[in-house]
């Protein structure tokens, strides 16, 4: 049976912000107690080990919760560290292949940034990363904003669930999800901030209040 998941809000943990394995577990522990669904571990710059090591004390920390773990692109990361799934890009491993390795069980997600990429979207993806909403300094390869009506035609375009990323805080998480995305995944707005609990509970306020609109 495949692991639950909830899309609400979705935190992507920057390596750049949080800096340590053990940055990384103080800042996702305030982030679920400000109610993040999901959480996903991405740091391209680190070495392997050290990814390694994050993953396995964030796994720690998120099983007893319910939440789970999803890995950027290092599939090998996320078998080792029993990750509940993966995010891959449309220059990373498919997930057919991710499929292949990490089995049914696993939630793979897939980085969709037009409606060619939707159109061809690989039918093993559980899930799409749309964006960028809004131009974005946290992902140096991310391409052109989408802007809310890109947003609304990519997510109008599927079935299955979306979660837009990209420049989102507290002040447009309402229009995300008013435009189609079942949550909001957020890296600096609550990576960055002085308070990661409060700032993740006010987004999910406003990505709650949409779905209830």
């Amino acid at each position: 049976m495949k692991k639950k998941f909830d899309l609400s809000l979705y935190l992507v943990l920057d390596a750049n912000l949080c800096m340590t394995p053990d940055g990384m577990v103080e800042t996702t522990r305030k982030a679920i107690d400000g109610g993040c669904t999901i959480v996903q571990l991405r740091a391209p710059e680190w070495k392997k080990k050290k990814v390694l090591e994050a993953a396995r004390k964030l796994k720690a920390l998120l099983e007893p919760e319910g939440i789970p773990l999803i890995i950027n692109d290092h599939i090998d990361v996320a078998l080792l560290s029993k990750a509940d799934g993966l995010h891959v890009g449309q220059d990373d491993i498919s997930p057919t292949d991710a499929r292949a390795l990490l089995g049914k069980k696993a939630v793979i997600g897939l980085s969709i940034g037009s409606g060619e990429e939707m159109r061809e979207a690989d039918p093993e993806a559980d899930y799409f990363g749309i964006g960028p909403v809004y131009a974005t300094q946290t992902k140096k390869d991310a391409g052109a904003a989408v802007g809310i009506e890109g947003l609304k035609e990519l997510c109008a375009m599927t079935e299955k669930p979306c979660v837009a990323i990209g420049g989102i805080n507290r002040s447009n998480a309402f229009k995300c999800v008013e435009a189609g995305a079942d949550g909001v995944a957020v890296v600096s707005a609550i990576c960055g901030a002085d308070d990661p609990e409060a700032a993740a509970a006010a987004i999910l306020q406003e990505a709650d209040l949409a779905k209830r609109s």
